[in-house]
Formats: structure tokens, C-alpha cells, sequence
């Protein structure tokens, strides 16, 4: 029986194996015809045109919307399958993408035959040119990102931007019309003189020898053709900001003033929702300051008067919001609040979080430059102009070469720099010598004149955002920044902090003691890189002896040893991180002495200061103190980065806690040791608690001493915790 039943089952699968084709067929036959059955997952809708099968015209997934028109022109139909218009449309898009998709760019040219589509001289080879469609009721989302408010729209991609929207008539005329200038514009000279017969709607076949009813007026000889393909060019520039930004920026004219409403009409804080939220901010281009917040939190109470005076401020000039996040917690979710008040700027469907101090005036500060924040165009003299107001200023360098994707690259870092450093563009002559630039675009920063380059190894690394910000966000600080709450840390943590204590009101010592500080920076700076680059020299030296060592004793293995040593050093793993900075003497007088035992009273003086082990140094070799001088820094600053220093350091924390912070870094640097001395320490604690009372009487004779003794050095506690810039709460700061 077994035998039997395998050959039945054998001969079952032969039957159904011979039938497969016909079932294939016959869907490919109603293919054709147009005429497949939805529920046929394996039917592919092929249509035939001038005798050549045609594969369905791509229908976008949403998902894959970006992917799918990331390369070449792509000339897309959003469209909804309800719609009667787009229904009544339909035939036409179909035909006149099988009309395009079977001819020949080069007919008669090349050898390439027919019917071969995927050829480099068929017309997606040669053209780069699809036609697709997007269903807007199954991928609403993607169709109102594409700015779709009405069905069929037409839209033209290039390389996954739209570049433009479609606005001719809906005849197969107009449509081929359409067409035929922008493959003009994309292979000048390649289309034919008198223009092309276009098949009627459903057509399955058109004489592709026959002329057009009507000629086209446009001479297409090869330098007409450029003509207008420069003139498709320039057009699609002007359809995006970035690409604007681009011509203003080559053509060194001033900005076009922006169109729309008036911001702040009635001079007052707008309460928002989650659905006014997504109409008036989001969807928008308008900038917005916004506060969230909570009714019952005290520091939000406190900010409230403060922000409707702002809001009368920047009447017509600023829109001013605020979210009540108790009425909506989803959108302060959404927002990423997570303390109260939590402000925000958004610009542009962007945002930037405000954490500066909340008076008014920070707070119009802060606005003036959010307004003002564009990249603006300079020539050498306004460079020179901005110098003596800004400290510190990004500078981007272009020439006629410049895309308008680097342009809209570096407008997107604007928001970001908002409060901390000013960032211009320039194709001068003048500044390009003078800060010996080379290659184009290039970007630096200039911090009291002196330039720091951003290493792009090609233009496309310019437009890496997070590369480019995360550069920018490791100098953007002055060469010599005044220390506040906002920024203590970024100053002082991980680094040696050369902190000049400095006293505004002896306006004639504060400008030279601060001028002082500067050039100690810089001269620190100079010498850093100078020994960076011998210790480099010196590795390169001892590379090439060994390579010259090994040829000479004929060694292939010690010379492809030698050659494979990476000299990996760079100047910033090499430079001692030294930062220098000033604080406010009298603002933070409380803090000062508390933590470093300084009088500003007593004059002016310097503090290197090591944050992350809670050390600082206040004197210098000879027991003076270190002054706002040049040279009382700079010797005592070597010194004291030598490894190990060789001055003796005082300490910012108490004597029992500067205890448990030694044995903190012992675990976590020498946990080995640790662990063997713990051991130690356990035994001997046994032993003395055997021992009788004679053990114990020296050990507390030991702790007498020790509390005898104890004089912790300048410990900030009891009410005035919260004043510190690196402990507890700044000013103003968050606490809810």
C-alpha cells in the first residue's frame, strides 16, 4: 500500500506542477487586459506598449517612501483611490509612464535593442526620470510631510528632495509637455527638435517616428539646450529656503525680508494645547519661546510675572507660548519635560532649550539673539566690525562651487548655537588669506582672533551634522569665559581650571588682569601645540630609523614590524586639558570663600582648581600667591601639570570626607590593592579588639588626635549648599 500511495501523491504533484503554467498564464493574459483579481497575490500587473511588456508603475510604500526616491528625478502622483478626479486621471499617468518608460533616448545611435529596459541607454538608464504613485489614504502621514492638501497633486523629487509642484493642465499634451522640459534640463540637446507624439489615454501603441500635431517653438540645438537647462536650474533653486539661502550667500545680497503674520499681536502668552501646539508651532516656520510648567510649582509661580512682561517685550516681534502640563501631560511628555518651568525655542519644527537665569533680561538677551541668529554674510571689513563685539565666531568659507545642500547643512546649526557663539559665511579674498584657507567650503572658529580649523576630510563630511556640532560644542567657549551657573560645569569638570578671581568695579584692573589671563591662554596654547608637534616628529624619527635599520640588515620581519607602527597621537589626547576662565569676584564672593578660603577684598588672585579631585592651588613655587600675571601663571601651571605636581595642593572638601574620597579612588583606580589592604585592615581591627583594653585606650588616643586636628579646608554646608556653581542648584535653577 505505502508504494502505492507515494507514486498517487507523486503523480498529484505532477498534475498540479503542469497546471501551474496555465494558471500563470491566464493571469498574465488578464493582466494585460487589465483585468487581474485583487485576491491573486501572485499576479504581476504587466501591460504591454508598442509590443514591449511594461512592469507595474512603482505604487510608494509610506516606509519606504524615502529609500525608494533617495537617487534621480522621481515624478510622483499622491493620490487617493477614492477620489473621482484621480480616477478620471488614472489612464492618462498610466500611459504616458508606458509611453516614456518603451522609448528610446538614443534610437538609431546605439545598438542597444529595444526591449532591453534595463540598459544604460533605455530611458530610466539614461534619464534617471521614474514616474511612481503614493496612496494618501494608506500613507496619510508621508502625503501631509509632502505638503498634500488636495488629490491627484503632482510632485517632482531629485535625489529625495521635492524640488518642485506640478501646476499644468491634465491632458496627455500638457503632461508630456511637462516631461519633455525637464529632460531637456537633465540631458541637454537629447530630446527631439519639434517636440514628441504623445499617444491618446489608454493608447497601446503610438508611431514613435511621427511628429507632433503641434511643433514645439523651442530650438533644441545642444546650446539651447543648456540654456534651459541653467534655467531649470536656477528655477528649482528658488524653491527651497536652503537653496535661497545659497544665491543670497554667493550674490552678497541681503536676505529677503519673510512674508506672513505679524508675531504677537496683542503683546501676551499664548495659552496652547495639544492640537493648537501641532497647528501654531510645529507645522509652522514661526518661532516660538515657550515655558512649560505646572500650576503648583513654586519656581513656575515665581517666573509667571516675568514671562508676560517678556511677552508685552516682544510684541510683534516674538510669539510667546506656554503648555500647562498638568491640562497636558501627553504633549509635555512628547516635549521631554522633565523639570518645571522647562523653556523651550522652537523654529522650524526644531527646538533649543533655554538654561540660562530668568530675569527679564537674560531672557530678552536670549530672544535678541534667537531673532538675529541666521547666517549672515560678511566681507572683511564687517568681520573685522564683528570681532570687537564677539568673542567668538564660526566662520564658513564657500566659492561658486558650493552646493545648496551645504548651505542648508550649515543653516541647520544655527538653532543650536543660540547663546553661545555667532556663525557667519564669507567668500572673501581678504579673510581666506588671512586664515590661509585653501580648499573650499571650510569652516572655523575664531576665538579672540585666533583659529581653530574643523578636519573634514571631504565637503561631504561638512554636512554631517552631528559631527560638525559636536565639534562645535567643544569650542565654543571664549579663550577666557566668564564662569557662571549655566556653564560651571562644562568649564571645570575634567579639566585643570585656571581661574582668574576678578573684580568689576576697578574697571582699569579687571580690563588688564582679564587681558593678562588671555595671554597666558594663548601662550599656553602655542606651547602645547609646539611640543605636540615634536613629540610627533620625534615618533616619526624613531619609525623612519627602524624602517632605514631593517633595510639595511636585509630583516623583512623587522621592517614590516617598523612599518606597522601607527603613530596614533593627536594634539588633543597630547595637551594637558587646561582651561582658562574668570569668575565675578563680589556676585560669588560666599561661594569663593567657602570653597578656596578667598578674599576678593584683599585684591585680585588666580586659582587653578582641579575639580574632579577636589583640589585647587593658590600659590606658587615661592608661597606667593598667584596673580592675574602672565608669567606667575604660566610657571606655576607647568608645575603643577607635571605628573606628578610638584606643588602641593589644598583641598575643597573636608578632612573626613576628603578620607572617603581617597578610598573612593583607591576601589576604583587600585582595586587589587584595595582589597588586600581592606583584608589588613579587617585582621588588625580584630587583633586590636582582642588585645584588651590597651588596644582600644591607642586607638582612641589616635581618634583624640585626629579630632584635635581636624581642620577640613574651606567646606561649603549648612544654608549655603545651594549657592554653589558645581554643587546643589545655581540661582534660579530647577528644583521641581
Amino acid at each position: 500500500m505505502r508504494p502505492a500511495l507515494l507514486a498517487w501523491a507523486l503523480s498529484g504533484l505532477a498534475l498540479v506542477s503542469a497546471a501551474a503554467p496555465d494558471k500563470a498564464a491566464v493571469l498574465a493574459d488578464e493582466a494585460v487586459k487589465g483585468d487581474t483579481p485583487a485576491n491573486t497575490k501572485e499576479a504581476v500587473e504587466y501591460t504591454t506598449f508598442n509590443g514591449i511588456q511594461v512592469p507595474p508603475m512603482p505604487d510608494i510604500k509610506g516606509d519606504d517612501f524615502a529609500e525608494t526616491i533617495k537617487d534621480g528625478y522621481w515624478w510622483i502622483k499622491h493620490y487617493s483611490p477614492y477620489c473621482g478626479h484621480c480616477n478620471a486621471i488614472k489612464p492618462h499617468w498610466q500611459t504616458l509612464y508606458e509611453f516614456y518608460y518603451t522609448s528610446t533616448p538614443l534610437e538609431g545611435k546605439t545598438a542597444t535593442p529595444k526591449g532591453d529596459l534595463d540598459a544604460p541607454n533605455s530611458f530610466h538608464g539614461y534619464y534617471n526620470f521614474h514616474f511612481a504613485e503614493l496612496n494618501c489614504v494608506a500613507y496619510g502621514d508621508v502625503c501631509q510631510q509632502n505638503g498634500v492638501n488636495a488629490w491627484p497633486t503632482f510632485l517632482l523629487f531629485k535625489d529625495g528632495k521635492m524640488i518642485e509642484k506640478y501646476q499644468g493642465g491634465r491632458s496627455m499634451e500638457a503632461f508630456s509637455g511637462y516631461v519633455e522640459e525637464k529632460l531637456e534640463s537633465i540631458k541637454p540637446g537629447s530630446r527631439p527638435q519639434n517636440g514628441v507624439k504623445v499617444p491618446k489615454a489608454g493608447a497601446k501603441s503610438i508611431d514613435t517616428n511621427a511628429g507632433p500635431l503641434h511643433p514645439a517653438a523651442k530650438d533644441k540645438d545642444a546650446e539651447k539646450g543648456k540654456e534651459v537647462g541653467e534655467k531649470e536650474n536656477k528655477k528649482a533653486a528658488l524653491t527651497s529656503t536652503s537653496e535661497l539661502a545659497s544665491e543670497t550667500a554667493k550674490s552678497n545680497r541681503k536676505e529677503r525680508p519673510k512674508s506672513g503674520p505679524t508675531p504677537n499681536v496683542q503683546g501676551v502668552s499664548v495659552p496652547l494645547t495639544a492640537e493648537s501646539f501641532q497647528k501654531l508651532v510645529t507645522t509652522t516656520q514661526e518661532p516660538w519661546f515657550i515655558k512649560f510648567y505646572a500650576p503648583w510649582c513654586t519656581h513656575c509661580q515665581h517666573l509667571a510675572p516675568t514671562w508676560s512682561q517678556l511677552a508685552r517685550e516682544m510684541q510683534g516681534r516674538l510669539n510667546i507660548g506656554e503648555v500647562n502640563c498638568d491640562a497636558e501631560p501627553r504633549l509635555c511628555k512628547d516635549a521631554r519635560v522633565s523639570a518645571y518651568p522647562t523653556i523651550y525655542f522652537f523654529r522650524g519644527g526644531e527646538r533649543v532649550e533655554y538654561e540660562g537665569l530668568r530675569g527679564l533680561g537674560d531672557l530678552l538677551s536670549f530672544t535678541h539673539k534667537a531673532l538675529d541668529s541666521s547666517v549672515k554674510y560678511v566681507d572683511a571689513a564687517a568681520f573685522r566690525e564683528l570681532e570687537e563685539t564677539e568673542e567668538v565666531i564660526f566662520v564658513y568659507f564657500f566659492d561658486h562651487a558650493t552646493t545648496s545642500e551645504d548651505f542648508a547643512a550649515l543653516d541647520r546649526l544655527t538653532l543650536s548655537l543660540i547663546g553661545h557663539a555667532r556663525i557667519v559665511k564669507t567668500d572673501s579674498d581678504i579673510l581666506a588669506s588671512r586664515f590661509k584657507i585653501h580648499t573650499w567650503p571650510k569652516l572655523l572658529v575664531s576665538r579672540s582672533g585666533r583659529p581653530t580649523y574643523y578636519t573634514a576630510l571631504a565637503p561631504k563630511d561638512m554636512r554631517d551634522f552631528r559631527k560638525v556640532f559636536s565639534w562645535m560644542q567643544s569650542v565654543w567657549l571664549p579663550l577666557v569665559p566668564e564662569v557662571t551657573a549655566v556653564n560651571a560645569k562644562e568649564i571645570m569638570h575634567g579639566k585643570f581650571t585656571v581661574l582668574g578671581v576678578l573684580n568689576r568695579e576697578n574697571p582699569d584692573e579687571f580690563k588688564e588682569s582679564k587681558r593678562e589671563l588671555q595671554n597666558a591662554a594663548i601662550e599656553w596654547m602655542d606651547k602645547m601645540t609646539q611640543l605636540f608637534r615634536l613629540e610627533r616628529q620625534e615618533m616619526r624619527d624613531s619609525k623612519q630609523l627602524r624602517i632605514e635599520e631593517a633595510q639595511d640588515r636585509n630583516d623583512q620581519r623587522a621592517l614590516r614590524q617598523a612599518k606597522s607602527v601607527q603613530i596614533s597621537i593627536t594634539e588633543d589626547t597630547f595637551r594637558k586639558q587646561v582651561n582658562f576662565a574668570w569668575i565675578d569676584g563680589i556676585f560669588w564672593e560666599r561661594w569663593l570663600r567657602s570653597t578656596f578660603g578667598v578674599e576678593i577684598e584683599k585684591g585680585e588672585k588666580v586659582i587653578i582648581n582641579d575639580e574632579d579631585n577636589h583640589r585647587f592651588w593658590d600659590v606658587t613655587e615661592t608661597g606667593n600667591y598667584i596673580t592675574p600675571s602672565r608669567v606667575s601663571i604660566l610657571e606655576t601651571l607647568s608645575k603643577i601639570t607635571a605628573d606628578p605636581p610638584k606643588l602641593q595642593s589644598k583641598s575643597t572638601i573636608g578632612f573626613f570626607s576628603n578620607i572617603f574620597f581617597q578610598i573612593r579612588n583607591m576601589f576604583v583606580y587600585h582595586p587589587y590593592l584595595t582589597a588586600v589592604l581592606g583584608v589588613v585592615l579587617v585582621a588588625l581591627a580584630t587583633y586590636v579588639s582582642r588585645g584588651g583594653s590597651g588596644g582600644r585606650d591607642r586607638l582612641n588616643a589616635w581618634g583624640l588626635r585626629v579630632s584635635k586636628d581636624k581642620a577640613g579646608y574651606f567646606h561649603l554646608g549648612g544654608d549655603e549648599k545651594g549657592l554653589g556653581l558645581l554643587g546643589g542648584s545655581a540661582p534660579n535653577g530647577k528644583a521641581d
